[in-house]
């Protein structure tokens, strides 16, 4: 897992290329090979017309023109047309099959990268800007699309052209051959010192766009914050600064990119005016016809096209390999949390929930999060779960819902220690309500909707009235069908929050968690979900984590959390009547009302 970073900070890369990488995107291309087979059969075929053309010119060159044998001259010359008519139509074919497998490999890619997403933990999401995440699955894959649509498939028809290319020359004249070949190790020394600089010119790039993506994401979320304290120009000096250092980086790695295309444009010149000066000459014992070295010349052409082309998409490779390595690197992220070999289903399951000496720490040699929590709650049974900031009590809830395993002892739900099921039919009977309630863009039906995707619209607004949403919902302009903003921007807090008590609702889970859940709401509307709070915990266990302590008097059993143990528990008459941490929590809370009245 990468090291928490900020968008100020670069990301850190190999500095070589990884080919394992390469091999990896050649695996996308298994699911297609039979359109990639029929693709290279054409790929081969126009690389036989490649090479046939020269030889039909040296033959009219050397044959028909010095017997003016027109019949000759008139079939070869037809053939040509022929030939390059028939090269053209599969250039299209090429072009836009190669076009389709390398559109089709991206979406299999960002599939496989929105997959693996959903099951990493939030300690991933929690150790990186989640614009450098948004960068990976966009950004990144689009990159890829000229290296994936062409490069792989030409990169194939370009080798087999140079190698049937080379065969033909040798098979001409072998000494020409030899020497159109006299430059080629200055070409590998140009590509090899150029792709040093530009990989990590590349790197660089990559780093400066990710954090610009970052930075662009962490602003639009926090705009309000921005506007309420006029910070707009701090703001807007950041993001020059930030997309400053994109252009610098992007100016310098197109500077050496740029390199490569003229020094080998270079060395192919010098390699023809070579062929004209042996041919010529008669250089070394070389002794050929004008048509021979015209065909020479030809293939040179076909000889050095190839190789170019073979230098570009190694230069695409070299841009590539920096974003391929982000891509992969996401996803070789390890899930934390995973089914067992042989996991069960959790049968449908009453809710007796057992924590068994749990001992929790999120680093092996860390600290104790939670030490030796034990308690047993029979099912249908109401927990309130209070401290101090940071004493532990999410913590219990996420052991509860396997987003952590237990270091030592076991969390059982009826007897079913929640490691040995499976995590889809463990959570399927959970209903999780957080303080920072999400609501999609859609309407508010589809919102409530989304916590039972079958269910029928009477469904949906019996859940909506059994916790008293139903009446603000009615007063929207639409109803159930107002089209709400992402997360919710358009509805208050405590609108947020009775649609999330609706979406729970109707889930119907047999353990239902409340974290903060009650906290953004006014008064008054707390009020008036009391009874359906009381409808909601009705017949299931249910765990309530809340400072308002209003909320929790009438919960079945309190537990005092500080220091990850459990320090005292009981009703919430028993606990007043001890007078310990929880009778001084609870006189400070409402001390401090009186002073506001």
């Amino acid at each position: 897992m990468a090291q928490r970073n900020t968008y100020r900070e670069d990301e850190e890369l190999d500095e070589q290329i990884n080919m394992h990488d390469i091999v990896r995107v050649g695996a996308y291309l298994k699911p297609y090979k039979s359109q990639v087979a029929r693709i290279l059969a054409v790929v081969i075929f126009m690389s036989c017309i490649v090479v046939a053309v020269p030889y039909l010119t040296k033959i009219m060159i050397d044959s028909s023109i010095p017997r003016k044998d027109l019949g000759q001259l008139g079939v070869l010359a037809g053939s040509l047309a022929v030939m390059i008519v028939v090269f053209e139509l599969c250039l299209r074919y090429r072009t836009v099959a190669i076009t389709s497998v390398g559109q089709l490999m991206l979406k299999d890619m960002r599939r496989d990268i929105f997959t693996h997403l959903q099951t990493l933990p939030f300690s991933y999401f929690d150790s990186r800007p989640h614009g450098k995440i948004l960068i990976r699955v966009v950004n990144y894959v689009n990159t890829l699309s000229d290296t994936l649509s062409s490069g792989l498939i030409n990169v194939i028809s370009d080798i087999f052209t140079f190698i049937i290319t080379l065969v033909v020359m040798f098979a001409i004249d072998f000494r020409l051959a030899l020497w159109s070949l006299a430059l080629f190790p200055a070409l590998i020394v140009w590509v090899r010192v150029l792709q040093v600089f530009q990989r990590r010119a590349f790197q660089k790039l990559s780093n400066k766009q990710s954090n610009l993506n970052a930075y662009i994401h962490e602003s639009i979320a926090g705009v309000k914050t921005t506007q309420t304290f006029a910070q707009e120009r701090t703001q807007f000096d950041t993001f020059q600064e930030q997309q400053g250092e994109v252009r610098s980086a992007w100016m310098k790695a197109v500077h050496i990119q740029f390199l490569m295309w003229p020094g080998v444009q270079t060395i192919s010149t010098m390699t023809i005016a070579f062929i004209y000066y042996v041919g010529i000459v008669g250089f070394a014992g070389v002794n050929v016809t004008t048509g021979v070295l015209i065909a020479f010349v030809g293939y040179a052409n076909n000889f050095w096209n190839p190789v170019i082309n073979i230098g570009n998409f190694y230069n695409q490779l070299i841009t590539c390999s920096a974003y391929l390595e982000r891509i992969f690197e996401t996803l070789d992220v390890k899930p934390e949390i995973e089914n067992k070999p042989g996991a069960a289903e959790l049968p449908t399951i009453r809710g007796a929930v057992d924590f068994n000496d749990v001992v929790f720490r999120y680093e092996p040699e860390g600290r104790n999060i939670l030490n030796l929590v034990d308690f047993h709650i029979d099912p249908g049974r109401t927990v309130a779960l209070v401290g101090p900031t940071g004493a532990g009590k999410t913590t219990i809830i996420n052991l509860l819902s396997r987003f952590y395993d237990v270091s030592e002892g076991s969390v059982t739900i009826d007897g079913y220690d929640v490691r040995d099921v499976t995590l889809e039919s463990l959570r399927r009977q959970m209903g999780v309500m957080l303080q920072d309630t999400f609501i999609f863009s859609g309407n508010v039906r589809d919102n409530i909707r989304y916590g039972k995707l079958d269910a029928t619209d009477e469904e949906i607004e019996a859940a909506a009235r059994a916790v008293h949403a139903h009446e603000f919902i009615m007063e929207l302009p639409d109803g159930y069908d107002t089209v709400v903003e992402e997360r919710g921007s358009t509805l208050s807090a405590g609108q947020r929050q009775l649609i999330a008590f609706s979406r729970v609702l109707l889930a119907d889970p047999r353990i239902l968690i409340l974290d903060e859940a009650t906290s953004n709401i006014d008064t008054r509307t707390e009020e008036a979900l009391q009874a359906g709070l009381a409808h909601l915990l009705k017949g299931r266990t249910s765990f309530i984590i809340a400072h308002r302590l209003s909320t929790i008097e009438n919960a079945d059993q309190i537990f005092y959390i500080d220091h990850g143990e459990i320090v005292e528990h009981g009703s919430h008459q028993e606990l007043l009547a001890r007078k310990g941490a929880y009778f001084r929590l609870y006189e400070s809370q409402y001390a401090m009302i009186r002073v506001d009245q």
